[in-house]
């Protein structure tokens, strides 16, 4: 697509960050996004510093009834940080945050990442409960719900968001609160990207010291079905400070390992406790070590900001992903066959069959509280399908789309975030009756014309259906 030069130059003239153009000095790099399943060439690429220059790129958007996509930490799994002939709105030079240790509260930029967040609030022993991997982006994150290792003690990230600044689709600069328009306020906590641009979200914060125990216990596969029948019913008496997880993958070439055993398909058990008493975390993984044998273990006392790293060397930048997911009601042993019998069939060493433990404090919150869906569900399944070279593509979509079917008698829901393309019905799927009709009206509300699609989209009733 080709844009007027004279109004190209004209959004130039004001805007403090970068527009980048196709063929421009640093075009590729701006438009790579962390899941190199998708190569997506925007039109217009507009990296912004502030909140007048997303201003300015809502309404050139607008104006010229571009596409619009918004680039917060470019981590979604379905690249829709990322459009093709459109404008994309690139936070990813906005990445402050400011933290008040006395308030226990941090406003974050919206393109700032994990990492940046852990980074500020540890300073003060604080942290607000968000993913697993450093490099994600806080935005689409939280819209979509959020969860990680202090979830189970601290609640959703949406759960402990009281506020938000927000461009809408008129180019408007509004905030949205318990008291400031409540309706784009609770549409925000898990509805997606569908209402604005965040360029602001302000969180509350949780003491938790600067050190948790936590760490990683390696089973062997040839005793998956042992030890995943024990893992089920184990991890639900945990207390909220406990969250143990199971991953089934072929083992990465982690130190504590015997090298004989790197590559080879294993049950991973990571666990974080933060409750402070490192006695009361020893009695709580003890059963977990005393159940079938162990090819390894790494655990202790270690700084939060590391181990929310841990994982990052495992899902870098550049390789394709496709995920599906499912909210599991019962994990029977016709789910755990499944599992031991598709984790041998894996197109990739990359790929994983990742298991969360849920409940927690999310669960005693009311589904009316927030948008979110499923709060009750024990479980939730990532299928995460992982490779490198396009000539395997068919292969690996046909493993996760027959694992993800064999898994759907066991299931009820998906998470919104845990979504690549599987189209209007499915996105539906991530919300109860009454928050969809919530988040419809939001969206009639706020975006009325669905500017903003690139994302799970909650279409508006006034506009008709969009590809």
């Amino acid at each position: 697509m080709s844009l007027p030069s004279d109004a190209v130059d004209a959004l130039r003239a004001t805007f403090r960050g970068d527009v980048i153009l196709p063929g421009d000095p640093g075009y590729d790099d701006a438009r790579a996004m962390w899941n190199g399943f998708f190569d997506r060439k925007p039109a217009i690429i507009c990296q912004c510093v502030g909140n007048h220059d997303v201003i300015q790129a809502v309404n050139f958007a607008r104006e010229h009834q571009l596409l619009t996509s918004i680039f917060g930490g470019g981590h979604n799994s379905a690249g829709n940080a990322v459009c093709d002939d459109g404008l994309v709105i690139d936070l990813s030079r906005m990445r402050r945050c400011w933290v008040d240790p006395e308030g226990q509260t941090a406003r974050v930029d919206g393109g700032a990442l994990l990492a940046d967040v852990d980074h500020e609030t540890q300073l003060f022993g604080l942290a607000v409960p968000a993913g697993i991997v450093s490099h994600t982006g806080v935005g689409g994150l939280t819209l979509g719900g959020g969860f990680g290792w202090l979830s189970r003690k601290f609640g959703f990230t949406i759960d402990n968001l009281i506020g938000a600044e927000v461009v809408t689709a008129e180019g408007k600069l509004v905030r949205a609160n318990s008291e400031e328009n409540p309706d784009l306020f609770w549409a925000l906590k898990g509805g997606g990207g569908n209402f604005g641009v965040v360029t602001s979200f302000e969180y509350k914060l949780h003491h938790i010291g600067t050190e948790v125990f936590a760490g990683l216990i390696v089973k062997k596969f040839e005793d998956a079905k042992e030890y995943l029948t024990f893992h089920a019913d184990y991890v639900r008496g945990m207390p909220d400070e406990m969250t143990v997880w199971m991953v089934t993958r072929h083992a990465p070439p982690l130190p504590f390992l015997p090298e004989d055993w790197h590559g080879k398909l294993v049950v991973i058990v990571p666990f974080c406790y933060c409750g402070g008493d490192i006695a009361e975390g020893e009695r709580l993984v003890q059963p977990i070590l005393d159940t079938c044998d162990n090819v390894g273990v790494f655990k202790g006392m270690m700084p939060y900001v590391a181990w929310q790293q841990t994982f990052d060397p495992l899902v870098s930048h550049g390789a394709r992903n496709y995920w599906k997911s499912h909210h599991v009601t019962e994990f029977a042993d016709g789910f755990i066959d499944v599992i031991i019998e598709y984790a041998q069939k894996m197109p990739s060493p990359e790929c994983e069959i990742f298991v969360a433990h849920m409940e927690g404090a999310p669960s005693r919150i009311p589904d009316s509280a927030t948008a979110f869906g499923n709060r009750s569900t024990p479980f939730l399944v990532n299928l995460h399908d992982r490779w490198q070279d396009p000539a395997d593509d068919a292969k690996a979509l046909k493993w996760v789309e027959d694992l993800h079917a064999a898994m759907a008698p066991y299931a009820d829901g998906v998470y919104v975030n845990f979504i690549t393309t599987e189209g209007a019905d499915r996105v539906k799927e991530a919300y109860n009756e009454e928050g969809w009709k919530r988040l419809v009206a939001a969206k009639d509300a706020w975006d009325p014309t669905n500017m903003f699609r690139m994302n799970q989209n909650i279409q508006p009733s006034s506009a008709p259906p969009t590809k």
